[in-house]
């Protein structure tokens, strides 16, 4: 079987078959956040290719269940798309695999295309309630956002100084459910991982600045969040997870990493 096709069972099987494939020997779980389906595909395609026997499996969970399940042992390898807070590096590490832009997505009807982050805090705040108050349409502000325990909005609300105070008209449980609802939405806006924007939607500059590899590696596109690889501290992992842990973080998968969408780490 493909990786691809192992890819998607797994993602469509609620975790019955995943929870059982850490003890499979030739292959290596991970389980956590949504945004990082393309690296995890990616690196997964490319690391099977030159080692036909292991097969890495995904299960989309986010990246709060992938953390639990790092620390559960229910999983090789945890996914996060946010670093690890105070009380989990107790228990866990978290190594960085590669950097990610947080976008701020509208429709493309909408005429806005620069946003502050003062302004995108005033706006999910619900300081700004109108696009008018922007030099947009005379239109309410439709505000867009991920779920609690997701990584992108714990990344977005850290970074913007909006933690538990967003007045989300809807929270959602995936990247792609935000792009498709900002694309139904004239007055929508919302937040989504760099590698997974598309044309359905339109890219706003923060503070001026696009996000880009370039920019997002310099730091001077500021809305931004680490990728994580999320492991048991303490413990080792299998020979097979460990090769497949010493891949993603070498150089050779750098052009992987900019094919996915995300930014790799300066080594």
């Amino acid at each position: 079987m493909k990786v691809s096709k192992l890819f998607s069972v797994v993602a469509l099987s609620c975790g019955v078959a995943f929870a059982s494939s850490a003890a499979i020997a030739g292959t290596v779980s991970t389980d956590g956040s949504t945004s990082m389906e393309k690296v995890i595909g990616i690196l997964s395609e490319s690391y099977h290719n030159a080692h036909p026997d292991v097969q890495v499996t995904y299960n989309p969970t986010g990246s709060g269940s992938g953390i639990a399940a790092a620390m559960e042992g229910r999983t090789d390898i945890g996914l996060s798309s946010r670093g690890l807070k105070a009380d989990e590096k107790q228990k866990l590490d978290g190594t960085t695999v590669a950097l990610d832009g947080i976008v701020m997505i509208v429709n493309p009807s909408n005429t806005i295309s620069d946003l502050s982050l003062e302004q995108i805090a005033k706006l999910y705040k619900g300081e700004v309630a109108n696009w008018k108050d922007l030099g947009g349409a005379d239109a309410p502000v439709v505000l867009i956002g991920r779920e609690a325990g997701s990584g992108t909005r714990d990344g977005f609300e850290t970074v913007t100084g909006t933690k538990d105070s967003c007045k989300y008209r809807q929270e959602l449980t995936s990247t792609g459910d935000v792009i498709t609802t900002v694309s139904q939405n004239p007055n929508a806006i919302g937040y989504a991982s760099l590698s997974a924007v598309n044309k359905k939607v339109k890219s706003l500059t923060v503070n001026g600045v696009k996000a880009a590899e370039g920019t997002v590696q310099d730091g001077s596109y500021k809305l931004q969040r680490p990728f994580v690889y999320v492991t048991l501290k303490g413990k080792a992992l299998s020979s097979d997870a460990q090769k497949f842990f010493d891949y993603s973080m070498s150089k050779d998968v750098e052009n992987l990493l900019v094919k996915a969408g995300v930014v790799p780490v300066a080594k």
